[in-house]
This record gives C-alpha cells, structure tokens and sequence, in this order.
C-alpha cells in the first residue's frame, strides 16, 4: 500500500503553473488524484494538464484576485467534476521592498491573492454539495510567517495570517471531517523566488544558502509535504504547520 495514495480525489490547485505549483500538481496526478487547475496563464495551465498523467484534470484559468466571483467558480468546478476532496492553496505574489516604497495597490494585490483568496475558495469549499464526507485544505504559508523578513513585511503579514487562519479553520471544519493544515517552506528556488535572487548580491544569496543547514530544497521538497497532508495517513492530523525549511527555524 502506498502510504501517499490519492486515487480517487479529485483536487483543486491554485497557483498550478508556477514552479511549486506545477511540481506539486505533478506528484498528486502520479499519486492517482484527478486535478482541477487554476491559475492566471491559460496557456501554461493548457501545457501542464498534457503532461499530468491521467487524463480527466480540468485547466481553469481564472485570477483570484477576483474574489467576489471565487464562489461561482468553485460552484462552477463542482457542477464539472463533483464534490472536491482537496484543496491547495499555493497561489500568491511576492515583493521584496522596503515598506515605505512599496505601492498600496501592491500590497492590496498581495493580500487578495496570498490570503482573502484562500478564506474565500474555503468558504465556497465548506458549502453543502461542494466537499466529500471527509477533505482536506492545504494552504501554502513560508517562514516567513514564522519570521522577521525584512523587506518581506506584507507578505510575511499575509503568510503568517494564513497559518492562524489554519489553526482556526481546523477547528471549524471538524465536525465536517474537513482536515486544514499549512505547509511552510523556506527559499526553494523557482521562478517567484529568482525575482528575489536577482536584487540580492551574491554575498546576501550565500548568506541565505548558509542559513539553511540542509542546504536548499526543491520544489519536489514541497510538493511530497503537501501530498502527506492531503493523504489519508494524515487524517488524524490538523491545525497544524509543517514547517519544511532544511532547518532554517531549527536556529
């Protein structure tokens, strides 16, 4: 018996195309999870789905910036492919800047997209008819949440906020069997975080390696947390943060 088994559930990821999304939504399709992908880029989400293996995953492009349309979508996806067993939260936007020169239309976009999108998708998700007797929500927090980041205050606010948020959704959802958890990375190199790599000087990006004791991880790294939580060995588990960072909090 494979202990990550997924076959059967049929699952929604945000942020599918990006660098952990992508390998996120690889593993489950490989671990037999029918997928429903969302994400901004029509065409990278059209690229991914032909390579999933398996081949009833559904693309919706779709930007959950829009929050007021998140519950049409999800009613939408529903109607496709019946009552959701999972859902992972991995959209969001990154900027490192001072607070002072970061422009307020960043940070509201930041907001919508890292934090309010996900209370919104759960909200739709926790709806009669829409989750299967037992679920699972993953959301996709950092350490930065867990840390001081400077340069990184908004999005350490919205990914820090999205751990507390999984403490109480945990609670919440119980008596529906919906489990909630959160995973919580370090830097792991993908196309977001090469935005962050570029405005470092090699010094500051040896500095960060080094704060990592296991050295970087892969987005493989993360995918393998996400897909833990979302299986059926963890169905006693919630509420909690699986912090998966090669030890950068263990200082």
């Amino acid at each position: 018996m494979n202990p990550l088994d997924l076959n059967g559930k049929i699952i929604l990821v945000t942020g599918a195309s990006g660098g952990i999304g992508r390998e996120t939504s690889t593993l489950l399709a490989k671990l037999g999870a029918t997928l429903v992908l969302v994400g901004r880029d029509a065409d990278k989400l059209k690229k991914l789905q032909r390579t999933l293996k398996g081949g009833k995953h559904l693309a919706c492009p779709f930007d959950l910036r829009q929050i007021g349309q998140i519950e049409s979508l999800v009613t939408s996806i529903v109607d496709q492919t019946g009552p959701l067993n999972g859902l992972v939260h991995i959209a969001g936007s990154q900027s490192l800047s001072p607070l002072r020169l970061t422009a307020m239309k960043k940070m509201e976009d930041m907001i919508q997209l890292n934090l309010t999108s996900g209370i919104a998708l759960v909200k739709a998700l926790s709806r009669k008819g829409n989750h299967s007797p037992s679920g699972s929500v993953v959301f996709m927090s950092s350490v930065a949440g867990l840390t001081g980041e400077a340069g990184l205050s908004v999005y350490s606010a919205t990914k820090g906020a999205l751990i507390s948020l999984t403490r109480s959704l945990a609670l919440e959802l119980s008596p529906a069997k919906i489990r909630v958890n959160a995973v919580a990375p370090g830097y792991v190199p993908t196309d977001t975080a090469e935005n962050i790599r570029k405005i470092l000087s090699k010094d500051q990006m040896a500095t960060l390696i080094s704060a990592h004791p296991l050295g970087l991880g892969t987005p493989l790294d993360v995918a393998y947390s996400v897909a833990f939580l979302l299986a059926e060995t963890a169905r006693w588990i919630t509420g909690i943060t699986l912090i998966v960072d090669g030890g950068y909090t263990a200082q």
